[in-house]
């Protein structure tokens, strides 16, 4: 992609030395060239005129302009009456490489899991309260501001989840960060300065972003197995870990609620362990066919870290998040979080927290359930069509389910074929502590993919999950 900049004349750094017997026009003859050579300047970026280049280095414009024709003769540059001087792509410069990736061939459909729609971000609605927040922002917001997050926005979060999750929030105690991955390692090297070495987590789930967290704040991390009501309580009290970091409203990827039962035991497992749990409350907001399931936090906020963001409600690029925490450690969290980068942007902040007080939050949350409700439907029927044989389970919420696809398939085989249809499929295995290939399950995202896209993917690859 071509570097465009706005503006009458962009601006290069040069340094001109008088003190030097080199001649001036020489010298900037070489800085421009070398500039091109490094890739400093890209083909066909613009440089400045000569008139401004000239005034920034006090030069005379019939300097600039020499060595300008000169670099132009030599293929570095190029210029057409009454166009700009830009960077050729002729001899004397050398090809540059793209910093972008090259997108591969496009697919049918790409069952990628944990993409919402992308292109249901409310823009309008998003540009609006930038507008709205920057207007009623006093000047005192502009500076550094308390690395917890914004005072508006932490009350605004604390109100919702009272109102939506059941959750005991106080907005003293919560903090607002770049989404859950930064919430996640926050919590854990918090956990690591009071004295906690493991923590669990659930097998399936997310055992590379889990492990690397640990593994960054000085943890090791161990499996606990999920079953049809949720994580093991009775495996967990057999292991060393004194933190366990679950998704209680929606397991990720099996799609179980942690049954109440279920719920009762962790707590009074971290209890009896002086233990903590972390609690991903990933996608609560998309449910379909069952009673709502209130946050972990709201029955036991002294041992629940609970953390939350809009990557999945809004978009991930917004990177905004919040952790819920326990009064034993929100000293240190706001501490790390200091030292991390002095608190999330408050100018996005303050956009979050207009948009959820205004209403056009809740309005947009509606409006995706009901587009993912009919994806959901529409992933259910094509199977039912084009591969009756599947089991499909997990989805009571969210916008992914599991694909149970049996024996004698194949994952690698399945995926990889699919691959050569244009369809992006995606195995249960990268969600395995082990990366066990058996028992065969696919983990079908639909929250990128509209109703066409879904039923001609399922169509195109139908024969493949049968497992012949």
């Amino acid at each position: 992609m071509r570097l465009e900049w706005s503006g009458l004349s962009p601006e290069l750094l040069l340094d001109i030395d008088r003190e030097r017997a080199e001649p001036l026009r020489r010298q900037l003859e070489h800085q421009v060239r070398d500039a091109i050579r490094t890739g400093r300047l890209q083909v066909g970026e613009r440089l400045p005129s000569s008139r401004e280049l000239a005034r920034a280095l006090g030069l005379s414009r019939g300097l600039v302009q020499d060595c300008y024709a000169q670099l132009q003769a030599e293929g570095y540059l190029s210029a057409r009456a009454g166009s700009a001087t830009r960077v050729a792509a002729g001899e004397g410069a050398p090809p540059t490489r793209s910093t972008v990736p090259l997108a591969g061939p496009g697919l049918v459909a790409d069952f990628r899991w944990g993409v919402p729609d992308l292109s249901g971000f409310p823009l309008a609605d998003w540009l609006w309260a930038m507008r709205e927040a920057g207007r009623a922002a006093p000047v005192t917001a502009l500076d550094y501001g308390d690395p917890r997050g914004s005072a508006v926005l932490r009350e605004v979060v604390a109100g919702y989840l009272r109102r939506v999750r059941s959750a005991a929030a106080d907005p003293e105690r919560i903090v607002i960060c770049s989404g859950y991955a930064q919430g996640l390692g926050l919590a854990l090297r918090a956990l690591a300065r009071t004295g906690v070495r493991c923590v669990a987590y659930e097998d399936p789930g997310s055992p590379a972003a889990v492990r690397g967290a640990a593994e960054a704040a000085g943890m090791t991390a161990v499996p606990v197995p999920v079953a049809e009501h949720g994580i093991d309580v009775e495996a967990l009290v057999a292991t060393d870990a004194r933190a366990v970091i679950v998704t209680p409203a929606h397991q990720w990827p099996t799609g179980v609620a942690l049954a109440p039962e279920r719920r009762l035991a962790l707590i009074e497992w971290a209890r009896r362990a002086d233990a903590v749990i972390i609690e991903d409350d990933y996608d609560a907001e998309f449910r379909y066919d069952r009673e709502p399931v209130g946050a972990l936090q709201g029955l036991a906020a002294d041992r629940v870290v609970s953390i939350g963001s809009v990557s999945k409600s809004l978009v991930p690029a917004l990177r905004i998040g919040w952790l819920l925490c326990p009064p034993a450690l929100a000293e240190d969290i706001t501490a790390l979080k200091r030292l991390d980068d002095r608190g999330s942007p408050t100018l996005d902040q303050l956009a979050l927290a207009t948009m959820i007080q205004s209403g056009r939050y809740d309005r947009h949350l509606r409006r995706m359930r009901t587009k993912y409700a009919a994806r959901r439907t529409a992933l259910v029927e094509a199977l039912a069509e084009h591969a009756p044989g599947v089991e499909v389970t997990g989805l009571a919420a969210g916008f992914h389910a599991v694909a149970h696809l049996g024996e004698p398939a194949d994952e690698l085989a399945v995926i990889t074929a699919a691959r050569a249809r244009s369809v992006g499929l995606y195995g249960m295995s990268a969600c395995r502590s082990a990366h066990l290939r058996t028992p065969v399950q696919l983990v079908l995202g639909f929250g990128n993919v509209d109703e066409r896209a879904i039923a001609a993917g399922i169509a195109s690859v139908g024969d493949l999950l049968h497992g012949g």
